[in-house]
């Protein structure tokens, strides 16, 4: 199996919401790769988190890549409002709409990357006839909606997804988000993932702990 490049994104969700920017700057300076920002409606998922004027309020802070996870019904009219706030890739659920091609082609007609999350319990097998059109494969290792949860060990599905990407022949990220910790973020990469998403795993201690907190991910 050929080396892949693990990266980290860390989740603002656990950042210090008084000092967003700062807490952004601080990340980027510590090597995160991805800034992971949770949009959450208190509908589909039960809280509430940010809107695109919050993202648009920090893109200033980083030019690293803002990785926007929408955890929101219905996702297709504020797709417009993020890529233009500064999303570099938009996320959108499988369960979140009846029309998932469609959501991703929208996505994609705003010139960013198209990301499609599973929550634990969907199968993989619901992506696979629009693996050609997506760019990022997330899959929840909690059931999404807060932070700090433990980790749901569906280490097969992250492997089927790893075999899913490499039958395809695309460059798609595949990322895994909850309860990532230095362990389960061992147990992701072996499986197959590429993209780790961290909130209380990286922001826990405190700014003068995060680059730490990031190599120890990354393993």
């Amino acid at each position: 199996m050929a080396l892949r490049p693990i990266r980290i994104a860390p989740s603002i969700l656990s950042a210090d919401f008084a000092r967003l920017g700062e807490e952004v700057r601080a990340i980027d300076a510590a090597g995160a790769d991805y800034i992971h920002i949770d949009v959450m409606d208190g509908h589909f998922v039960p809280n509430l988190t940010f809107g695109a004027p919050v993202v648009k309020a920090i893109r200033s802070a980083t030019a690293k890549p803002f990785d926007v996870h929408l955890m929101i019904t219905p996702v297709d009219p504020l797709i417009a409002d993020f890529a233009a706030a500064g999303a570099n890739i938009i996320t959108a659920h499988v369960e979140a709409g009846p029309h998932l091609h469609r959501t991703l082609q929208a996505i994609k007609g705003h010139s960013v990357k198209a990301g499609v999350a599973l929550n634990p319990a969907t199968p993989i097998e619901s992506i696979r006839h629009v693996i050609g059109d997506v760019d990022l494969i997330l899959l929840m290792t909690v059931n999404p909606g807060f932070g700090g949860q433990s980790f749901i060990p569906i280490l097969d599905k992250i492997g089927a997804a790893r075999a899913m990407i490499d039958a395809s022949g695309r460059a798609i990220d595949l990322e895994v988000d909850g309860g990532i910790n230095p362990q389960t973020a061992r147990d992701c990469i072996v499986a197959g993932a590429d993209v780790l998403v961290a909130g209380t795993a990286v922001f826990g201690k405190g700014p003068a702990h995060y680059a730490d907190a990031i190599k120890a991910l990354r393993g």
